[in-house]
């Protein structure tokens, strides 16, 4: 019988510091949770809403991914679905959360440090830069990304 596929791709901040963990064999645990936000229409207007997932990565990747993990920083995890079941007084429950098995940090983190940026520093805030080949002179342009 062929595997069914399982397979997801979530883009979000962690909500707190990615917290490592070790099973008694020695294996690493990296366990972390996302918020990710979207909008939806509720009657005439637009709200946001937000998920909040739970995420684990098994492995040495996890040991060297924590120290980056934390608060507020934006992150593409890419992995399975997986759901736990159990009872909790005579109740069944049960808690779907993500095994990654790639998460790769994709944006800065958004707290004081960003948000006082000035100028001079490092901050992604600046407007997206390209290069546009259409004109033949090689022309830089500032401006949104068209898809």
């Amino acid at each position: 019988m062929a595997e069914d596929l399982n397979r997801v791709v979530v883009v979000g901040r962690l909500v707190r510091d990615a917290e490592l963990q070790y099973t008694t064999s020695g294996w690493a645990i990296l366990k972390m949770s996302i918020a990710t936000n979207r909008r939806k229409k509720q009657g005439d207007q637009w709200v946001d809403e937000a998920n909040f997932f739970d995420v684990s990565l098994f492995g040495k990747r996890g040991e060297s991914l924590q120290q980056y993990l934390s608060k507020g920083t934006q992150v593409a995890v890419s992995g399975a679905l997986k759901q736990d079941r159990w009872q909790q007084d005579g109740v069944n429950r049960s808690k779907v959360s993500i095994e990654a098995d790639n998460i790769q940090l994709i944006g800065g983190r958004r707290d004081s440090q960003q948000q006082g940026a000035g100028p001079g520093s490092s901050s992604n805030s600046q407007p997206f830069e390209s290069y546009n080949p259409g004109n033949g002179q090689g022309e830089r342009f500032e401006d949104d990304i068209p898809f």
